[in-house]
């Protein structure tokens, strides 16, 4: 039996419309295709949304297919993207150019639909198994979220991103108020219970695309939130609070309530909290780790933003 694929989103740049026209049907079956007429466009496309494969003409005005290639290479958000060379050059020379240049595959034209279409599909099967083996190591096995090791890469390449694109990101340290008092009152068994259910409810509060939460370790988590302004870091992490709170997990030996709350510190890149840039991510870090700790300082069971 055929392996079934998630449906893909391909994008396709080439100079020609009638080739673009034709991948694009040819591609189809295998999910969405996206299309850009030259090489500029093309990087400006994948910088604005997430592909799984990419498939360059090797002769473009301007910016040509190799240095495309070597550009996304080059950035460690792209590195591992799958990206197949489209070409009417038969020689073994320039063939073997593009293999050198980081890419998995070479089709060379005129097109068999078959085979452009199995060759894609191989690429898209392989990127779908690595990405299980990634997701499989990069789990916190008690929580599901992800854990210390992927937030960390998670953390870099969207501060990457972000930096490149200019646009916000924001992040939020959350911290489970009093849980080594809970421990030690109702026990390690019960400690873990509570840490998936407090693990569930703050991956539940996340929904827009790319936003992910992680465990930072211990009782803490963060969550990483692309493209995300103050306020909109602010008020999820209230949500979060409200959410957590909601759960209604009794806590006897909280000094604040009488059950387990969440304390929330946020920071955002490009300052849009009012203070200074981060230098980078361990800065963006650092700062919602400081806003973290006046939501404590300030009584706990709260949301602090950065200053």
């Amino acid at each position: 039996m055929a392996e079934q694929l998630n449906p893909a989103h391909i994008l396709v740049v080439d100079d020609d419309p009638v080739v673009l026209r034709l991948l694009g049907q040819i591609l189809a079956p295998l999910g969405e295709v996206v299309t850009a007429p030259d090489g500029e466009t093309g990087l400006a496309t994948l910088r604005q949304r997430d592909f799984d494969v990419v498939l360059l003409d090797v002769d473009m005005p301007g910016m040509g297919g190799f240095e495309v290639c070597a550009t996304l290479k080059a950035d460690p958000a792209y590195a591992d993207l799958p990206v197949l060379f489209v070409s009417g050059h038969t020689d073994v020379e320039t063939e073997t150019q593009g293999l050198e240049a980081g890419a998995v595959d070479y089709i060379i034209k005129p097109l068999s639909p078959p085979i452009v279409r199995a060759r894609v599909k191989t690429q898209l099967m392989l990127r779908e198994r690595t990405q299980q083996l990634l997701r499989l190591a990069s789990v916190d096995g008690l929580t599901g979220l992800l854990n210390r090791r992927a937030f960390d890469e998670a953390l870099t390449m969207e501060w990457r991103r972000a930096r490149r694109n200019r646009t916000p990101l924001a992040l939020v340290m959350i911290d489970i108020d009093f849980f080594k008092l809970y421990n030690d009152h109702y026990g390690h068994q019960a400690g873990d219970d509570c840490l998936k259910q407090v693990a569930n409810t703050l991956r539940a509060a996340v929904e827009r695309p790319g936003e992910l939460v992680a465990r930072y370790g211990g009782e803490e988590f963060c969550a990483i939130l692309p493209h995300c302004r103050a306020d909109h870091g602010v008020a999820l992490a209230e949500k979060m609070r409200r959410l957590v709170a909601g759960l209604d997990i009794p806590h006897a030996r909280s000094e604040i309530s009488d059950h387990v709350t969440i304390s929330c510190g946020v920071a955002t890149l490009f300052g849009e909290s009012g203070g200074q840039t981060p230098a980078d991510e361990a800065a963006l870090l650092h700062a919602s780790d400081g806003a973290l700790y006046a939501a404590k300082e300030g009584g706990r069971d709260r949301v602090e933003l950065a200053r």
